[in-house]
C-alpha cells in the first residue's frame, strides 16, 4: 500500500504498519546473531550468577552478538524473571548465596520444565555435577571459562532450542 500525502488511515491500520515497521526491525537484528526471532520470547539467554563481573561479562559478550540478554544476581530473582520472560536457555552458576543453583534449577524446572539449562562451576565439584545432570542439565561449564567456546557452546543451544519450540508452534 502506497501512502500519499493527505490520506486518511483508521487507528486498527496504523497500528498495523507499527507493528509490521517493529517486526522487520526485530526480525533483522535477530537474523544478524543467527538465532532468529521466536515470538512469546521476551529474552533469549538468561544469566544467573551471584558475581557482578561474570554476569557483566557474559551480558556484553552475547548483547555484542545480538541476543537479547537477561540477567539474575540470585535464584530468587531468576524465578522472578523467569515467570513473565521465558528465557530460551539459561545459564546458572551452581554456587551462590541464599538459593543455590541445584535448588533454583529445581524451581525453574517447575515453571519452565522444557528449557535447557548450562550449570556454571569454580568448583568441578563431581558429585554435584552428577546431580545436576540427573536433573535434566546437559552442560556445564567451568570457571574461569574460555569466552570463545562458551559462545560457540551457547549459540548452538539458542539455535536447538528456536528450532525446537518452532517446530511446536507450527505442529500445535
Amino acid at each position: 500500500m502506497t501512502v500519499k500525502k493527505g490520506d486518511i488511515f483508521t487507528a486498527r491500520e496504523v497500528f498495523r504498519k507499527i507493528r509490521r515497521m517493529f517486526m522487520s526491525i526485530i526480525k533483522y537484528s535477530y537474523d544478524r546473531a543467527g538465532v532468529g526471532y521466536v515470538p512469546g520470547v521476551a529474552c533469549d539467554l538468561l544469566i544467573v550468577d551471584d558475581q557482578a563481573g561474570v554476569r557483566r561479562l557474559l551480558y556484553e559478550a552475547f548483547s555484542d552478538e545480538g541476543f537479547r540478554v537477561d540477567t539474575a544476581s540470585s535464584g530468587m530473582e531468576a524465578l522472578l524473571k523467569v515467570s513473565d520472560k521465558f528465557p530460551l536457555l539459561i545459564l546458572l552458576d551452581i554456587k551462590m548465596p541464599g538459593m543455590n543453583g541445584l535448588e533454583t534449577l529445581d524451581e525453574l524446572l517447575k515453571i519452565i520444565p522444557q528449557t535447557p539449562v548450562v550449570m556454571m562451576t569454580a568448583y568441578g565439584e563431581l558429585d554435584i555435577v552428577a546431580e545436576a545432570k540427573r536433573r535434566g542439565v546437559k552442560h556445564y561449564i567451568n570457571k574461569p571459562f574460555d569466552l570463545d567456546e562458551i559462545r560457540y557452546l551457547i549459540k548452538g543451544l539458542l539455535m536447538e532450542e528456536k528450532d525446537r519450540r518452532s517446530m511446536i508452534e507450527e505442529i500445535g
